[in-house]
């Protein structure tokens, strides 16, 4: 009889932190948002490759039309939860999706569950 191993207390918490981030409908829309940037931020505004290192804060305030204080605080849990990686080109912050991440999470999870 094979029996399933029950997921470490560390790949618990790591799905946690991710369910967390992803329950707020806002947050959950810019992870998506940020799967295709072109589709959905200025590009063209931009000062750096939104593949490479991200789309700038400020867009994504823009589009959000909240606070920059809340979408930073937003950004912040995703970043936490390994779901986005930040750059800082001078005084601005980037945002781009850890897809290697997030791929590791989606495997845990058909593991865990």
């Amino acid at each position: 009889m094979t029996t399933q191993t029950e997921p470490s207390q560390d790949a618990s918490e790591q799905l946690l932190e991710a369910f967390k981030a992803l329950a707020n409908p806002v947050r959950l829309q810019l992870l998506q948002w940020l799967r295709d940037p072109e589709a959905h931020f200025p590009v063209h505004e931009g000062i750096a490759d939104p593949h490479e290192v991200g789309v700038c804060v400020s867009h994504i305030q823009a589009k959000t039309g909240l606070a920059q204080s809340t979408v930073s605080a937003y950004m912040a849990s995703l970043q936490r939860a390994g779901l986005v990686r930040s750059t800082r080109i001078g005084k601005w912050t980037h945002y781009r999706r850890d897809e290697e991440r997030i791929a590791q999470l989606v495997d845990l999870m058909g593991r865990a569950l």
